[in-house]
């Protein structure tokens, strides 16, 4: 993109006991310069397609072409697991094989049938796992309740931090991961499906999870990662309140081990990185330092004060676009190019296929926390090629970045500046 210029999701708050502390009172946990405690799974096995097994609930009776399975995961404790999984095909795809997409929740969340059922409305063949051992009560809505399964592996346990001394193959996340992948090699499979033209999304912690499997298998064509990211150790919700009350070796083992930043350097597929300016759990500074770790190509869309949720809101348009110009040869999103500033005006030059419509200048005159800043945008003036445009930096502007919105309402956005530094 830059040329490298350069959910429930409140983690249930530990029940309200952690206060947010000072910037001056909190113990920061960078992430290792060295990437010394990778986990490391057999791929030999994620790469096979794990077996299927019928869920059995008639509560879980969708319409056709969806269906509500189990798959095998890897052994927990010594003990075999299943996965629950929706896996929707759209059924008049005549001699054509489809693409496909992986669609991970985020904390709080379950395999969602609707999630699932947009995809496939799009064309592709989609599969929606559950991470936390869990299947849900029904199929309808994206809040739906769910219930942990008795061929569960370990549980979502807020993220795994304090668990993060165990045995990594009983931890959260190695399972999550792994079952992720799993699903990739599942979907791969099918007769009906392209293995060369399976992408990934993943809402919150699901970001994190994307994040984590790209890196880890080289197979996903694109990953589209919404609000989470890394570095979470520098500035997150959760310095704020947990890493504040563990004790610092169980955060920084756990920053080594699963910290996101830890394994974008191996991902060189295109991403898209989705955030909102406001975003409770994952700031944007954190969230600029993790998509910089990407080896493959970045595009941005952070949109003034995105709602945190599961789909719609975690399923933004820009995403279905962006996946669509990999694997079904539609328009691709505008990829910004350059931006600079030139005495008080700041410019940004961007490519298009889809004609940018309007230009924003997206700014904040408040400095500190970045959850509580106000943000304002103003016009940017086009140029006459509709490529490049500029805008005047407000006085007292602390941050600023610009987003373009095409003809079709995609919003990308450029990295954010700092003037002062």
């Amino acid at each position: 993109m830059f040329a490298r210029v350069w959910t429930f999701f409140t983690i249930m708050c530990l029940a309200g006991t952690m206060a947010c502390l000072s910037g001056k009172d909190l113990r920061l946990f960078p992430v290792p310069e060295e990437r010394s405690e990778i986990p490391q799974w057999d791929m030999t096995i994620l790469r096979k397609p794990p077996r299927i097994y019928d869920v059995g609930l008639p509560n879980l009776n969708p319409e056709p072409g969806m269906r509500a399975i189990y798959f095998e995961g890897l052994p927990y404790q010594g003990k075999p697991t299943r996965v629950f999984a929706w896996l929707g095909i759209p059924r008049d795809r005549g001699d054509v094989r489809l693409p496909g997409i992986i669609l991970v929740h985020g904390a709080g969340g379950t395999a969602y049938h609707d999630w699932v059922k947009l995809w496939v409305e799009r064309g592709y063949a989609a599969i929606a796992i559950d991470t936390t051992g869990c299947v849900p009560d029904s199929t309808q809505g994206m809040g739906v309740k769910y219930h942990r399964h008795e061929h569960a592996g370990p549980g979502f346990g807020g993220g795994g931090f304090s668990a993060s001394m165990e045995p990594v193959s009983d931890q959260w996340l190695y399972h999550a991961v792994a079952d992720t992948i799993l699903a990739y090699s599942l979907l791969a499979s099918l007769p009906e499906v392209d293995p060369d033209r399976i992408g990934i999304t993943g809402i919150s912690w699901g970001g994190i999870i994307t994040e984590i499997c790209v890196g880890v298998d080289e197979r996903f064509c694109f990953a589209a990662p919404v609000y989470g990211c890394g570095h979470l150790g520098e500035n997150s919700y959760w310095l704020e309140t947990i890493f504040q009350e563990l004790p610092s070796e169980k955060v920084e083992h756990w920053i080594s081990l699963w910290d996101p930043s830890q394994y974008l350097g191996s991902a060189k597929m295109p991403l898209l990185f989705c955030n909102g300016t406001n975003d409770k759990h994952f700031r944007p500074d954190s969230w600029r330092k993790t998509y910089r770790e990407a080896a493959g190509p970045v595009s941005l869309s952070m949109k003034i004060r995105m709602p945190h949720a599961h789909p719609p809101a975690g399923d933004p348009p820009e995403i279905t676009r962006f996946a669509d110009s990999i694997v079904q040869d539609g328009p691709p999103l505008a990829r910004v190019t350059e931006q600079g500033v030139w005495g008080d005006k700041a410019w940004v030059r961007w490519e298009q296929d889809v004609p940018v419509k309007s230009v924003e200048l997206v700014y904040t005159t408040d400095d500190g926390n970045w959850v509580q800043r106000d943000w304002m945008s103003r016009p940017a003036k086009l140029d006459s090629f509709g490529r490049k445009a500029e805008a005047s930096i407000p006085a007292g502007t602390t941050v600023y970045f610009f987003n373009l919105k095409d003809e079709k309402g995609c919003v990308v956005s450029s990295e954010y500046v700092e003037p002062e530094s």
